[in-house]
């Protein structure tokens, strides 16, 4: 168990790495998108083409990059959309209980699903030809001067092995939680109510005449 504890951390190390870097391309997709309205506004004033269909294209590409990516960070840190009104009374050894059935007979397979649907689009896109087995060029934008689809495509692959790589460390963590290995951070929604309650500037209703 430890050794695999070790490969829990290695996989959350590496994930929280990209999660970082992958906060850059929130300001970059965001200075782009920025200059593609002006631009369009005011070369529609002055009668001037400013911006392209590949900036246009970089702006969504960005986006794909930031959801497919960004996926498995979220999941590292818990932040997934989830119902709460259940799990978050349950006490430590039910949450793993819950997370690692989840993972195991849902998360998993999903990631394998996909991963196994998405393998021969992306390689097609990429220019394989499946009836001859030969590389030919790749995809390209139908949109004149736009950006190659292929790359973007990939990150198909990428964030479900990601996805995929994360699920097995949250696996590893909630078995060393249900085994008294690993303590669980997560907290209660009454811990949470009372982190909450004692945020700085602000007066707890117990004090308030």
């Amino acid at each position: 168990m430890n050794l695999l504890l070790r490969i829990s951390r290695g996989i959350d190390n590496t994930i929280d790495f990209m999660g970082r870097k992958l906060a850059w391309l929130v300001l970059l997709m965001l200075l782009i998108g920025v200059y593609n309205v002006i631009a369009r506004y005011v070369g529609s004033a002055i009668g001037v083409n400013l911006t392209s269909n590949a900036l246009i294209e970089a702006q969504w590409m960005l986006f794909s990059a930031l959801f497919f990516l960004g996926a498995s960070y979220v999941l590292r840190h818990n932040e997934h959309v989830r119902v709460d009104f259940l799990y978050g009374n349950w006490g430590p050894r039910r949450r793993a209980w819950v997370n690692l059935l989840g993972t195991i007979l849902f998360l998993l397979p999903f990631c394998i699903v996909v991963l196994w649907v998405s393998t021969r689009p992306v390689l097609i896109s990429w220019g394989w030809n499946p009836l001859t087995s030969q590389w030919r060029t790749w995809e390209v934008s139908p949109n004149p001067g736009g950006l190659p689809y292929a790359p973007v495509k990939s990150l198909i692959l990428i964030g479900f092995s990601l996805l995929f790589a994360q699920g097995l460390s949250e696996i590893i963590k909630n078995v060393a939680i249900l085994q008294g290995r690993l303590q669980s951070h997560e907290k209660t929604l009454e811990e949470t109510f009372a982190q909450g309650a004692l945020l700085p500037g602000r007066v707890p209703e117990s004090t308030i005449n």
